[in-house]
């Protein structure tokens, strides 16, 4: 067993109630103008079908950096799951060095849970992604509450 080839078991997760219909967390998830206002400024491009690649440009600490993946599972105000590799990870772009990210809306009582998770992250990425993870779902919080 070459220990480089088996993906990770870590994972990371966060989560966050909204005071928000599912219908407007959604938007807010896959719509590349506002996805700006809450998750670093980056610039999105997809056009949300399964298949379709999903790219995120921006800059972190002053340098220019492009995360892709693929959209894997679209159900519109329920779920989306997307695979995720970043330039700034150090790590070749290969299939072993993709995250996938999964977005899940629960609802209940005119409140929206958006619940984040993240698997096969590579060691010393899991404490930043749930640092991450737990502050873009801050800033959504208070964009939709706002």
């Amino acid at each position: 067993m070459g220990g480089n080839e088996l993906p990770t078991d870590l994972n990371a997760s966060a989560s966050v109630e909204i005071e928000a219909p599912v219908a407007e967390v959604w938007q807010a998830l896959t719509t590349p103008s506002v996805i700006k206002q809450w998750f670093f400024g980056v610039d999105t491009q997809s056009d949300w079908t399964e298949g379709s690649d999903i790219v995120h440009m921006g800059e972190w600490r002053g340098k220019p950096y492009v995360d892709k993946g693929t959209i894997v599972r679209f159900e519109p105000e329920r779920l989306l799951i997307h695979t995720h590799w970043s330039d700034l990870s150090g790590l070749s772009d290969r299939p072993e060095h993709y995250q996938e990210v999964t977005w899940a809306l629960g609802e209940r009582a005119g409140t929206t849970e958006p619940t984040v998770s993240e698997t096969n992250l590579p060691e010393q990425a899991k404490t930043v992604s749930e640092t991450s993870w737990t502050t873009v779902l801050g800033n959504l919080k208070e964009l939709l509450e706002g």
